[in-house]
């Protein structure tokens, strides 16, 4: 049995801006801009933040200056036109069932239970636990009769639905009834699409000391990933060390 115990996130897209288009609007209303940076987010922000009071080449110079007084003066709301695409795994369903709580600017394509055969599942194992030779034996012991369970269930439940003629229907319909049995421990896969604003409200929320600490691991692998990604609209966060050696995020512009 295999068991995970920290998440991997995986920036998979990123937006690209359509210059021509862009030089075809400036043309046609007559105005110009340059901008300093070559992401395609933070163009884009600075582009929908500009298109508001027409100050295309007007007032702040610098990419970072425009999007750090965005931020500073709170207006989140030019945030929502950059976006990211995301890969994680090595988590929980429990981590899962968090995540998709996040709805206003995110999108979620997740691991199906239903079609994907979990008989060699991983599991993911909370630090308090692992550090603790006593609970990591209750909690293993537990993981191991769940997912011997589920192998036996499906082996019943397949031929229950013997009759059944598409293959992919009968396996469906064992798998389906056998997850019921599967911890929320068991890993999971889940393709995200976030904004810029989205991302704040999760990395804030869940970056907190007051957090679950496996989406709080998540929070921080996703703000590192954004600081380089993207660091004019994520400048603005810190990181700080807790005490017991745990990280938490903190910053002075929060719900922008």
């Amino acid at each position: 049995m295999r068991i995970v115990r920290e998440p991997r996130v995986y920036l998979v897209g990123r937006q690209h801006v359509d210059e021509e288009d862009i030089q075809r609007f400036l043309s046609d209303y007559g105005l110009t801009w340059e901008t300093d940076t070559e992401v395609g987010a933070e163009r884009l922000v600075e582009a929908g933040g500009r298109v508001c009071y027409l100050s295309f080449g007007k007032g702040r110079r610098s990419n970072a200056e425009y999007i750090g007084n965005l931020i500073s003066q709170r207006h989140g709301s030019v945030l929502e036109h950059a976006v990211w695409n995301f890969i994680i795994a090595g988590v929980s369903r429990s981590f899962s069932h968090e995540l998709v709580r996040h709805r206003a600017g995110w999108g979620y394509s997740q691991l199906s239970q239903r079609y994907v055969d979990e008989s060699d599942a991983a599991f993911v194992e909370p630090d308090v636990i692992a550090e603790d030779e006593r609970a990591h034996q209750v909690w293993l012991r537990a993981v191991e009769t769940a997912q011997r369970a589920y192998v036996e269930l499906v082996e019943i439940l397949s031929e229950k639905f013997k009759d059944v003629p598409d293959r992919t229907l009968r396996r469906k319909l064992a798998r389906q009834a056998a997850r019921s049995i599967l911890p929320n421990a068991t890993e999971t896969i889940i393709f995200v699409t976030a904004n810029a604003r989205a991302l704040r409200h999760f990395i804030e929320l869940r970056g907190s000391e007051w957090a679950d600490a496996e989406i709080r691991k998540v929070a921080l692998k996703i703000l590192r990933i954004m600081q380089r990604e993207a660091p004019h609209i994520f400048a603005d966060y810190r990181v700080e060390r807790l005490p017991d050696g745990t990280e938490v995020v903190k910053t002075d512009y929060e719900k922008v």
